[in-house]
């Protein structure tokens, strides 16, 4: 790994954030501050996340991955499930229902960075309208969701589960097709994970997603 000159930022009540730049090798921009609106906003208008709540770190890593919604990879399996179309999809139907189903430990991991912390800072972002979520059911049940955060052109998915195989990777397909729709350009994906590689993601500089970010901010577009 990279030797980095970088020392994360202290912040403290004052709402501010330095230039995601000067991250550390690992990503790592600042630690501390809270989880308001108003901060939170600021982030991702900044290009950067947070990642932890104890101590809250937030986080800006070169490369950054992304979707780009001319190139989804759908693979021919799922293909197959969707034409089936065994599940009833909603949005902002269940928000806080997703993010507590993202909160349950995935298979081999003790716990889940969605904390409840992080669950009420995000609804409050819900009922601000800058968070929304794709809901999958299986009758009354619900059985996968993916939710992020939105704003202008711009489009931050930070977490998804399943309970159902393949659930979450339907959610995150209507979800792709329902921003596309909309002409939303830009879908921050944070990281790549085995399931977003699958389905195309790909990772850019971070100068170049920045670049992306400040065209895409300005956009008049409604989730």
């Amino acid at each position: 790994m990279r030797a980095s000159p970088h020392v994360p930022a202290l912040l403290s009540h004052r709402l501010w954030f330095p230039d995601p730049r000067l991250a550390d090798a690992d990503g790592l921009v600042a630690i501390g501050g809270d989880f308001s609106p108003q901060r939170l906003l600021l982030a991702y208008r900044s290009g950067i996340f947070p990642w932890t709540d104890n101590p809250i770190t937030w986080w800006s890593p070169d490369p950054r991955a992304i979707f780009e919604f001319d190139r989804v990879h759908i693979p021919r399996s799922l293909r197959r499930l969707l034409r089936k179309n065994p599940f009833r999809i909603t949005y902002d139907r269940a928000f806080r229902a997703v993010m507590e189903g993202c909160a349950q430990p995935a298979p081999g991991r003790e716990e889940s960075w969605v904390t409840p912390a992080f669950i009420q800072a995000y609804t409050r972002l819900h009922e601000l309208g800058h968070a929304h979520s794709v809901e999958v059911w299986q009758g009354h049940a619900l059985v996968g969701g993916v939710y992020g955060v939105a704003i202008g052109g711009f489009f931050a998915g930070e977490s998804m589960f399943h309970r159902v195989s393949d659930a979450s990777k339907v959610a995150l397909v209507h979800l792709l097709e329902h921003l596309r729709g909309r002409g939303f350009v830009l879908f921050d994906t944070q990281m790549l994970t085995p399931v977003t590689r699958l389905l195309g993601a790909v990772e850019i500089p971070r100068d170049e997603y920045l670049r992306r970010l400040a065209e895409a901010l300005p956009l008049d577009r409604r989730f």
